[in-house]
């Protein structure tokens, strides 16, 4: 059982998405999060909010996104859902934004970040909800 629930809905446009930086400084005051700790998750609810709202809902304002949290002394467990179509994510493979070819290319980041920075990644729902866990260090 999760010793911190946290939930929101953010409508899909960039000031919702503005929202997180304070979403988060709230949850790390409430679940004792390090500096550390909230500043890898900051950065991974960022990139998540901003793919679905994108690539999942694009744009659409009538269109939201569900961001569902669980922090336990071990981890931090993070549910990002929007109410797109998914994808087939057997299929779609993100290109590694390192690779020489993929340099300038200005999309392609966030899931190699989340993939990266995080303990664990993995696609629900036909690719409509993005799951990512963070250890803790406690």
């Amino acid at each position: 059982m999760a010793d911190y629930t946290f939930r929101t809905l953010l409508k899909s446009t960039h000031e919702e998405a503005a929202k997180v930086p304070d979403f988060v400084s709230d949850i790390q005051v409430e679940a004792s999060l390090t500096e550390e700790e909230t500043s890898t998750f900051m950065l991974l609810l960022s990139e998540a909010v901003d793919n679905a709202i994108e690539h999942g809902n694009q744009y659409e304002p009538d269109k939201s996104v569900t961001v569902e949290i669980e922090i336990t002394d071990q981890e931090i467990t993070t549910r990002v859902t929007d109410e797109g179509e998914g994808f087939d994510t057997e299929k779609s493979v993100p290109k590694n934004p390192l690779d020489q070819e993929n340099l300038l290319n200005v999309g392609g980041r966030g899931i190699f970040i989340i993939q990266e920075l995080s303990d664990s990644m993995e696609f629900l729902n036909s690719g409509s909800t993005l799951q990512f866990t963070i250890k803790r260090d406690k």
